[in-house]
């Protein structure tokens, strides 16, 4: 007879980490991962590419100052609400620089 095969225990409270404290350490410390790819032929440099990848939470990239995406109107409402703004200005002060030269124009 045989026994019935046992699966291997998931890791538990005898010291190792399961993957939800493992997400908890990487992003409350924040992990970089930089690389460079160079493509040469005959000392001729074709091809450089530059990787870098930052795991983070967000309190700790703003902690290490990257916050880009507070300033990108397709991810920030803030953001977009802000460029509209600024656009609205723009337009208007077009607007009244033509008004009052068609103004000008008319009183000559």
């Amino acid at each position: 007879m045989t026994s019935p095969s046992r699966l291997p225990e998931p890791y538990g409270h005898d010291g190792g980490a399961n993957l939800a404290d493992i997400l908890e350490r990487v992003l409350d410390k924040g992990v970089v991962i930089a690389g460079d790819i160079r493509i040469n032929l005959l000392d001729i440099e074709l091809l450089t590419v530059k990787l870098r990848l930052i795991v983070a939470s967000v309190d700790k990239a703003k902690e290490m100052g990257i916050d880009w995406w507070e300033d990108d109107p397709a991810l920030s409402s803030r953001a977009r609400r802000s460029e509209l703004a600024r656009e609205n200005a723009e337009l208007r002060e077009r607007l009244a620089e033509l008004e009052t030269g068609r103004t000008q124009e008319e009183a000559s």
